[in-house]
C-alpha cells in the first residue's frame, strides 16, 4: 500500500461515507490474522469485527427487505438476502473501494495475492462495517448500508431464485405435489477428468426436465431450469417490492 500522508484513510473513508472518530476501530478492521501473526506486538486482528459485521449487515437488510417487499413470504425473503449478503458480493463491494490496498496482512499471505482473494475481501468489508458500528453505532453502520450495499436492493429484479432453480423447483415441487423434487443421474460421457453428466429432475412420479453437466450439481441445475420451463414454475410466485 503506498504511503499517505496524514490521514491514511481519508479516500476510504470517503468511500465508504462514514468518517471514523476513534480510527483504531478501522486499523483494526483492515488487519489482517497473518500480520498479526508476524508481528507479536499487534494485540488484534479483523476476526472479531468481521463476526459483528456480518451480524448488522445481516440485520439492516432483514429491515430493508421487511419493509420495501411487503407481499414476500419468509422464504422469498431469505432468498433475497442470500443473493445481496454473499461473500461474492461483499467481495465486490470491497473490490470497488479498493479495500485491499490498505489492508494490513502479512507477506506470505501478500505474495500469495491476498490483497485479490474474493473471501479476504468479503471478510475485511464486514469487519469495516463492524467497525463503523462500534464507532457510530446503528446510525453510522446505516450509513455505509445505504451507500454501499442499498443499490443492490434496489436492482433486485423480483425472482428471487434466479440463482437458485434448484431451490424454486422444491418450492413448487411441495405446493403442488406436496413432495421434494429428484435427481437422478441418467448419463455420464467422457473421461474422469472431463465428464459430462445427464440428469433428470423427477417431480410428482414424472420426468420434468433434463439437463447436462461438467458435475452433478451443475446438471442438476439444468435440469431443475427445464422442469421449471415446462411446469411453468417460473410465471408463479414472483414477489413484488412494495
Amino acid at each position: 500500500m503506498a504511503v499517505r500522508l496524514g490521514n491514511p484513510y481519508r479516500a476510504l473513508e470517503k468511500s465508504i461515507g462514514y468518517r471514523f472518530r476513534r480510527r483504531r476501530w478501522l486499523e483494526a478492521a483492515l488487519t489482517h490474522r497473518s500480520y498479526r501473526s508476524e508481528n507479536p506486538s499487534v494485540e488484534v486482528d479483523n476476526q472479531r469485527l468481521e463476526f459483528l459485521g456480518d451480524a448488522v449487515l445481516g440485520f439492516l437488510t432483514a429491515a430493508y427487505l421487511h419493509e420495501h417487499f411487503q407481499e414476500c413470504r419468509e422464504g422469498d425473503l431469505t432468498a433475497f438476502r442470500s443473493r445481496t449478503n454473499s461473500g461474492r458480493a461483499f467481495a465486490e463491494i470491497a473490490g470497488a473501494i479498493d479495500l485491499g490496498a490498505y489492508m494490513r496482512m502479512g507477506r506470505g499471505e501478500e505474495k500469495c495475492g491476498g490483497r485479490r482473494r474474493e473471501s479476504t475481501l468479503a471478510d475485511a468489508f464486514e469487519a469495516v462495517v463492524g467497525a463503523v458500528y462500534c464507532d457510530g453505532g446503528v446510525s453510522g453502520a446505516q450509513r455505509v448500508f445505504k451507500r454501499l450495499l442499498m443499490p443492490l436492493l434496489v436492482a433486485l429484479d423480483g425472482d428471487v431464485w434466479v440463482d437458485n432453480p434448484k431451490g424454486k423447483l422444491q418450492e413448487v415441487s411441495q405446493r403442488r405435489w406436496r413432495s421434494a423434487p429428484q435427481y437422478k443421474v441418467v448419463r455420464r460421457d467422457g473421461p474422469p477428468h472431463a465428464s459430462i453428466f445427464t440428469v433428470e429432475a423427477i417431480v410428482g412420479g414424472r420426468v420434468r426436465g433434463t439437463g447436462k453437466g461438467p458435475s452433478k450439481q451443475d446438471a442438476e441445475s439444468d435440469a431443475a431450469l427445464a422442469a421449471l420451463r415446462r411446469i411453468g414454475g417460473d410465471s408463479r410466485s414472483r414477489p413484488r417490492s412494495g
